[in-house]
C-alpha cells in the first residue's frame, strides 16, 4: 500500500491520461460534492437553503439584474478574483499576483520581501499583459451547436458541422461588440453531449495596489503546502481601471477606476463549525466519470513513478541549496514547482487507495453491465469492454510520454536546448532572448548535471520493458556534418570555434546503448556522456548563446542544431512528439467518442442522480459547511487556525517560517485592534467545498452572500477530490477575511483601503 512517508523509489506505479484518466465514485452526488453551473444552480438551491443559505438562485446568477457573478473575475486566466469595492478594488491570492509583484520588485524596491502598498491612486502599478475577465452571461446552445448532426454521419463530418456551427454562433453573439474586449467561449460538457456559451468581457488595465511581505503571503512555504493547519496570509490587492465611459480600455494614465455592477460586502463576523459556505470561481479541471482502469493506472503506476523521479530531483536540489545561499535563492521557485505536484500526487494516491475508489468504480461498472445486458442494447453491452481495451493500449504509451517529460525534459539544459530551437525556428533569434535570459538567471550547472546522470539512468530503466517506445540507437547517436555556413565575423571568435567542437563531439556523445533497442547504458557510460555534455555545449555559456541569437535565423538554427545538447535531446523529443503523442491522441479521440455514449448510458442507468459537469475553467458554484476533520486515528483537526499558530511556527532560522519582526511585536503587544476575536486573530479556515486548481483566489461567501475569505488550497488527504470527493477528508483551505483586514490595517497601515470597503457584522 502506498506510504507517502517512505522514500518513494520503487513505490506503486501510476498514471493520469492527458484527457481521461481520473475517477469518481459513481453514486448520487452528496450534499457538498459538485461544481455547479451558475445558470443551473436552481437544481441545488433547496439543498443550499437546508444548509442555511438565505439568498435565491437569481441572486447567484441573473442576466436581468446585478448579482454575485458580476463581482467575480477570471484573474490572468489561471486564478479567480473578486471585486470588493465600488471603485474596482480587486482581491485575489498572493500566489496569483506573485508574478506581477515580482516583476515590479528590484534591489531598491523589494516588494516580495517588504510588501507593497500604494498610498495614492497614482502609486498603483500597471501590469502589462494582465487581464481580468467577467462572465456576463451563459447560455445552453446544445441545439444550435448540434444542428444538422445525425446519428448516421461519421465523426469527421459531425465535428466539421459542429465547428462551423460554433463559429457562426460566436460571430452572431459578438455582433456590435468590440472584439478587443469581448470574447465568446463555447464549451462542451459531458463529453460533447451538451454545449454552453459564455460571453466574456475583458479588462486590460489592472494595477497592483497592495501585497503583504512574502514571509506572510507565503508563510509556511512548501513545508506547509497542502497541509492543515495553515497560517498563510495568501492575498494581494489590485484595481481594475476602465475608460471614462466605464468600458474596457487599453492601459492609459487617463483611465479611471472601474465601477462594477456588483461588489461584495465583507463579513467581519467570522466563521464557526457548521456555518454555510459557498465558493464561486473558476476551477480548472476535474474528471469525474472515467472508468476504473484510468484510476488504477493513476493510483498504481503513474503517480508513484513520478513521485519517485521528483524525489530524486528534490534530494539534489535540497542538498545543493543548503550549501549556498545564492543557489537557494536561484532554485527556490524551481524547487517549489517540482515539490508542489510531488506533494499533491502523494496525497492524491493515498486518498484514492484509502477511499477504495478503484473497487467502487469496478463495482459500478459491473452493475452497469448487468443493466446493459437486461436492456439488450448492444452498444451499451459492448461499451465498457471496448473502453477497457483502449485503456490497455493507452497505458504504456502514456507512461512513456510521462517519462520523457519527467526524466529527459526535467534536465534543464536539454529542455532549454529544445525550447531554444523551437522558438528560433518559429519566431526568430530575437524572440528567444527572454528565454535565454531567464535560463541563465537561475541556472546552476552542478545541480543539473547530477540530475541528468540520475534521471537518464532512471528513464532507461523505466522504459526497458517497452524498448519500442525509445528512440532508435541510430537516431540517438547520429551526428550531422560540420556546419556549412560560417558565423559572421563579429561572432566568430566565440561561437564558431565552440559550436563545431560540440558538433564533432556529438557523434560520440550518446552511447549506442542510450536508446531503445539496446541494453540500458551503464553508469560509466552515463557519467562519460554527462562529462561531454556539460563541458562542450555552447548553451552553458550565456555570452556564446547570446552571440548565436545575434545571428540571422538560418545561421542561428544551424549552430543550435549542431550543439551537443540539442543533438542529444532531439531524438527523444521527436520520438515522443512524432510517434508516441499521435498514438495517444488517436486513442483518446476514440475514448472520447465512447465516453459520449457512456455519459448518455449512465444518465439513463442512474436516473435519480443529478450529474454535474466536470470543471473546465468556466465559472462554477460549490457549497458546503465549515468543518474540521480526522485524517487518521486519534487525530482531529479544528476548522479555524489563529495567529497563535503563526507564533508557534515562527523560526528566524527557517526560511519558510521567518515572519516580519513587526508581526512579532504586534502579537507581543496584543495590538489586534477591531480584528480581535476571543483574544486572538483568526487566520485560516477549512470547509467542505468541492474545489480544484483555478479556484485559487475564489471568494468564500456566507449565507448572506458576504465575503468570509479567499480560497487558496486543499488539504493533503483530500487532494484526490478531482477524482473522488470524500466528504470525510476533502476540505478546501481559505484565508480568513479578518486576517486580511488585520494585515491591511496593522502591517500595511493602509486604513484608507479599509474605508473603501463595505464591512458588515453579518
Amino acid at each position: 500500500m502506498f506510504n507517502p512517508k517512505k522514500t518513494l523509489r520503487g513505490a506503486l506505479y501510476l498514471m493520469c491520461s492527458a484527457m481521461l484518466l481520473v475517477s469518481i465514485q459513481i453514486s448520487p452526488a452528496r450534499a457538498d460534492e459538485g461544481m455547479w453551473l451558475p445558470m443551473l444552480i436552481g437544481q441545488k438551491i433547496d439543498r443550499m437553503h437546508q444548509l442555511g443559505f438565505k439568498l435565491s438562485a437569481e441572486d447567484i446568477y441573473s442576466v436581468n439584474q446585478a448579482c454575485l457573478k458580476d463581482a467575480i473575475v477570471h484573474f490572468g486566466g489561471g486564478c479567480t478574483g473578486e471585486v470588493i469595492s465600488a471603485e474596482g478594488l480587486l482581491l485575489t491570492n498572493h500566489h496569483c499576483g506573485y508574478d506581477q509583484i515580482q516583476a515590479h520588485s528590484s534591489v531598491e524596491h523589494d516588494y516580495l520581501k517588504d510588501g507593497f502598498w500604494a498610498r495614492t491612486r497614482a502609486e498603483e502599478l500597471p501590469n502589462e499583459g494582465l487581464t481580468v475577465t467577467f462572465m456576463r452571461r451563459m447560455e445552453d446552445v446544445t441545439q444550435q451547436v448540434l444542428e444538422g448532426v445525425t446519428d448516421t454521419m461519421d465523426e469527421k463530418e459531425r465535428q466539421t458541422i459542429i465547428d462551423n456551427n460554433i463559429q457562426r454562433i460566436s460571430e452572431r453573439t459578438l455582433q456590435g461588440l468590440d472584439k478587443r474586449f469581448n470574447t465568446v467561449r463555447i464549451n462542451a460538457t459531458y463529453y460533447g453531449n451538451q454545449y454552453f456559451l459564455y460571453l466574456n468581457e475583458i479588462y486590460r488595465d489592472v494595477r497592483l495596489v497592495g501585497a503583504p511581505p512574502s514571509s506572510i503571503g507565503k508563510f509556511g512555504g512548501d513545508t506547509d503546502n497542502w497541509i492543515w493547519p495553515r497560517h498563510t496570509g495568501d492575498f494581494s490587492l489590485f484595481r481594475i481601471y476602465a475608460g471614462k465611459d466605464n468600458q474596457p480600455a487599453e492601459y492609459s494614465p487617463d483611465n479611471v477606476p472601474y465601477q462594477p455592477k456588483y461588489h461584495f460586502t465583507i463579513s467581519a463576523k467570522g466563521v464557526q463549525e457548521g456555518d454555510f459556505t459557498m465558493v464561486y470561481g473558476y476551477p480548472g479541471r476535474t474528471q469525474q466519470y472515467v472508468l476504473s482502469p484510468a484510476v488504477e493506472y493513476l493510483a498504481l503506476r503513474s503517480n508513484p513513478q513520478k513521485i519517485h523521479l521528483r524525489t530524486l530531483r528534490l534530494e539534489v536540489m535540497n542538498r545543493e541549496q543548503a550549501k549556498d545561499q545564492a543557489v537557494r535563492i536561484q532554485y527556490a521557485s524551481k524547487n517549489a514547482s517540482v515539490s508542489n505536484a510531488w506533494k499533491k500526487w502523494q496525497g492524491e494516491s493515498r486518498g484514492i487507495l484509502n477511499a477504495g475508489t478503484i473497487a467502487k468504480k469496478q463495482a459500478f461498472e459491473e452493475r452497469f453491465l448487468q443493466w446493459a445486458e437486461n436492456t439488450g442494447r448492444q452498444e451499451y453491452i459492448t461499451l465498457v469492454p471496448r473502453m477497457k481495451e483502449l485503456y490497455e493500449q493507452l497505458e504504456p504509451l502514456q507512461f512513456a510520454s510521462e517519462m520523457y517529460t519527467e526524466a529527459i525534459l526535467a534536465v534543464e539544459l536539454l529542455r532549454f536546448a529544445d525550447n531554444l530551437e523551437r522558438q528560433v525556428a518559429r519566431r526568430g533569434p530575437q524572440a528567444a532572448l527572454p528565454l535565454a535570459q531567464a535560463f541563465f538567471k537561475d541556472y546552476y550547472r552542478p545541480i543539473d548535471r547530477e540530475i541528468f546522470e540520475i534521471l537518464f539512468a532512471e528513464f532507461h530503466t523505466a522504459l526497458q520493458p517497452t524498448p519500442h517506445l525509445l528512440p532508435s540507437a541510430a537516431s540517438a547517436a547520429a551526428a550531422p556534418a560540420a556546419p556549412t555556413a560560417a558565423a559572421p565575423a563579429k561572432a566568430a571568435s566565440r561561437v564558431a570555434p565552440t559550436a563545431p567542437t560540440a558538433a564533432a563531439s556529438a557523434a560520440s556523445a550518446v552511447p549506442a546503448s542510450a536508446s531503445a533497442h539496446e541494453a540500458a547504458p551503464s553508469p560509466e557510460e552515463i557519467r562519460a556522456l554527462a562529462g561531454r555534455l556539460f563541458s562542450t555545449s555552447a548553451f552553458l555559456d550565456e555570452q556564446q548563446t547570446l552571440e548565436i541569437l545575434a545571428l540571422d535565423s538560418a545561421q542561428a538554427l544551424e549552430l543550435i542544431r549542431q550543439d551537443v545538447a540539442f543533438r542529444l535531446v532531439h531524438p527523444f523529443v521527436e520520438k515522443n512528439r512524432n510517434d508516441i503523442q499521435p498514438q495517444i491522441t488517436e486513442i483518446n479521440r476514440r475514448l472520447n467518442l465512447l465516453y459520449r455514449t457512456w455519459m448518455q448510458a449512465i444518465m439513463e442507468f442512474d436516473k435519480d442522480r443529478v450529474f454535474y459537469p466536470d470543471a473546465n475553467s468556466t465559472l462554477r458554484v460549490t457549497f458546503g459547511t465549515v468543518s474540521g476533520y480526522s485524517p487518521v486515528d486519534a487525530v482531529v483537526y479544528k476548522p479555524v487556525s489563529t495567529i497563535e499558530g503563526i507564533m508557534q511556527k515562527d523560526d528566524p532560522n527557517h526560511f519558510d517560517y521567518n515572519i516580519p519582526q513587526e508581526l512579532r511585536d504586534i502579537h507581543a503587544a496584543g495590538d489586534f485592534g477591531r480584528w480581535e476575536t476571543d483574544g486572538t486573530v483568526p487566520v485560516c479556515f477549512i470547509a467542505t467545498n468541492h474545489t480544484s486548481g483555478g479556484n485559487s483566489g475564489s471568494p468564500v461567501l456566507n449565507a448572506n452572500g458576504h465575503l468570509l475569505g479567499l480560497n487558496f488550497d486543499r488539504v493533503w488527504e483530500g487532494t484526490m477530490s478531482d477524482i473522488e470527493f470524500d466528504p470525510s477528508v476533502c476540505r478546501n483551505i481559505s484565508v480568513d477575511i479578518r486576517y486580511v483586514l488585520f494585515l491591511i490595517d496593522k502591517i500595511g497601515r493602509a486604513d484608507y483601503l479599509l474605508r473603501e470597503l463595505d464591512i458588515s457584522q453579518d
